[in-house]
């Protein structure tokens, strides 16, 4: 079968290439997937690069936690998937060398989700890292829902910073489909278009508006829940956030954090790494993005608010620079044919 495989880590282009490899066999408990499309985050990119979140696996790797694709065959305690089923696959390529950037891939049954018939590959291949990092920060308040379902986040209303880039799109739309009252911020016209695409009630150009202006204009509490792209925020968080309100992190930085200005509105602040969520957390946020998945809550296009941005495995390279370069949209490698 076809890989890409990086054997030192270093830049794209100079470090990937395409391998040929033995097909791999699924052990007891796992599972073999023909990949159809892998995506690229900038996660990916940066164990490629040697600044990743560290997993204790040294090259050479197959890149890529994301995938959808086709069922192929089945390890021994596996009875309920069948060859053929569509599924997308979680965390691929952490704590092990095989990523998605590869024609086949094995993993445990629970890294492997069940799509239905009607699910775009597309919309399998861009959940993962965003949808479960989404969720993660849609639910860690303390007094917020375990698990996302329709009405779950009935009568809160849900700030999410950079509503066009991948994450912010999930959050976008699982809040909306949880029931929330979704305020969005970006930073161009052209962005503003994708996040309403996403469902956004209300989008803040934060170039050309006053954001906490604007935010008090559209809430009466502020919002209950931010879900936040950019430390440099936090000041800005913290002026608008509702009464006991919770922000989340998913993104690395130094802070420094105005604990009397948190403290008077009696705010928590989260950070959020989706590998390293707690089982029965992952576990909640994979079955409530598969959820929403199946219930045609979640879909992706720029009709939605996410453009594909497609590359053969070939130039899986270019793929990665994309990424790097800051693309609007979800970067996805063509790997095997649909059918």
């Amino acid at each position: 079968m076809r890989a890409a495989v990086f054997a030192e880590p270093g830049p794209a282009s100079a470090v990937l290439e395409i391998a040929e490899r033995g097909l791999p066999l699924a052990a007891a408990g796992e599972v073999r997937v023909r990949i159809v499309l892998s995506a690229v985050n900038p996660t990916d990119t940066g164990t490629r690069a040697g600044r990743g979140v560290p997993d204790g696996v040294a090259p050479p790797r197959v890149p890529n936690q994301d995938g959808a694709g086709v069922v192929d065959a089945l390890g021994e305690g596996v009875g309920d998937l069948e060859p053929g089923d569509r599924v997308w696959v979680w965390d691929a390529g952490y704590g092990r060398a095989n990523g998605t950037a590869q024609e086949y891939v094995v993993l445990p049954r629970h890294q492997v989700v069940r799509m239905n018939d009607d699910v775009a590959f597309e919309v399998g291949a861009a959940l993962g890292i965003p949808a479960l990092t989404a969720h993660r920060c849609l639910t860690v308040a303390a007094d917020g829902p375990a698990r996302l379902a329709p009405g779950a986040l009935a009568g809160r209303t849900v700030l999410v910073a950079g509503g066009a880039g991948a994450v912010g799109n999930a959050a976008i739309q699982l809040a909306k489909w949880a029931g929330a009252t979704v305020l969005t911020t970006v930073s161009s016209k052209e962005k503003a278009v994708l996040a309403t695409a996403a469902g956004a009630d209300a989008v803040i150009d934060y170039r050309e508006e006053d954001v906490a202006a604007r935010i008090r204009e559209l809430s009466t509490t502020g919002p209950h829940l931010i879900v936040e792209v950019n430390t440099e925020n936090l000041d800005l968080d913290l002026d608008v956030i509702a009464p006991s309100g919770n922000i989340a992190i998913y993104v690395g930085g130094k802070i420094t954090v105005p604990s009397f200005k948190a403290m008077l509105k009696n705010a928590s602040l989260d950070f959020v790494l989706t590998y390293t969520t707690r089982p029965e957390e992952k576990a909640h946020a994979v079955a409530a993005v598969a959820e929403a998945v199946n219930a045609g809550a979640f879909r992706v296009g720029e009709e939605y608010g996410l453009p594909i941005i497609r590359f053969p495995l070939d130039r899986v390279a270019e793929a990665h620079e994309a990424v790097e370069n800051h693309v609007v949209g979800k970067v996805v490698i063509d790997v095997t044919a649909p059918y």
